[in-house]
């Protein structure tokens, strides 16, 4: 029988290339890795973008997402999923397929609905077939409070869009910016249909992009570490927070989270972290 070297645990990440490095594929391998585990990465779509704004998006072809994913899946032992930009309903479709094959790896959603709207002429496609094959088949997702509504447009408060969307299917929701004040940012975890915990962050004053990614990946690889769900999102969200406090703007748009904040060896980190907490 085949030895794995179980103590690396591998997260399968299906997500678009952003040639910034901010979010997409390139936020999932440096967040898995900086967090001790392994990352095999599907790119479901090509991006133009830069630190400033999205200027196109090519879907991968499904043809070779589907072998791509299909390839890891019977070769390596992946212990968590992460779901990004999907970039096509056909596409979206393909991921169902295969999450249905795998119904016992955990399955981390982070639902972008709005980032490549101007890019998608059928970005609403795109987003209904998230929420109708997707989200039934995700432990976790994780919207903030405009993409929560996004998926719940009937609710009109952050309760009611938790369990509107819990109906889906989907086990649970952390809901992030659920509550924001000048000092502080509140991300509300909810479940079995009802809400689990608070978590009260002090507020980060520069705008990094790639927060969303950091985060998913983040509860994914605690997730693959074998800790039990809640305890993985409680410590995503505070790598989160210390990536994002140690940004760097690297270009002329947002700042990028430094998801290897510490092996900082020039005290950046230790003096932003102060700042804010």
């Amino acid at each position: 029988m085949t030895e794995f070297e179980f103590d690396t645990p591998v997260v399968m990440s299906l997500s678009s290339h952003d040639p910034s490095g901010s979010a997409g594929i390139q936020a999932d391998i440096e967040t898995t890795a900086s967090l001790g585990c392994h990352c095999t990465p599907i790119i479901t779509a090509l991006t133009a973008k830069d630190t400033q704004a999205v200027k196109d998006i090519s879907p991968a072809e499904t043809g070779l997402l589907i072998e791509q994913a299909r390839a890891i899946l019977e070769d390596m032992p992946v212990r968590a999923i992460k779901l990004g930009v999907m970039g096509s309903v056909q596409n979206i479709e393909a991921i169902h397929t295969i999450l249905r094959d795998y119904p016992n790896i955990p399955v981390v959603l982070d639902p972008v609905t709005a980032e490549f709207n101007n890019e998608l002429f059928d970005a609403a496609e795109i987003i209904a077939a998230t929420e109708a094959l997707l989200l039934p088949l995700a432990t976790i997702a994780t919207p903030d409070l405009v993409e929560a509504h996004g998926m719940a447009r009937e609710a009109d408060t952050v309760d009611a869009c938790a369990h509107e969307i819990l109906e889906s299917g989907c086990r649970y929701v952390l809901i992030t910016g659920s509550v924001r004040t000048p000092e502080h940012y509140e991300n509300s975890l909810y479940g079995n249909s009802r809400l689990i915990r608070q978590y009260r962050w002090p507020r980060i004053r520069m705008i990094s992009h790639g927060c969303g990614a950091t985060l998913a990946a983040s509860i994914a690889s605690y997730i693959a570490h074998g800790i039990r769900l809640e305890e993985a999102v409680e410590q995503g969200q505070n790598f989160t927070w210390h990536a994002l406090a140690a940004s760097r703007r690297l270009g002329m748009g947002s700042y990028i989270p430094n998801r290897m904040h510490w092996a900082d060896k020039n005290g950046r980190v230790e003096e932003k972290k102060r700042q804010y907490s």
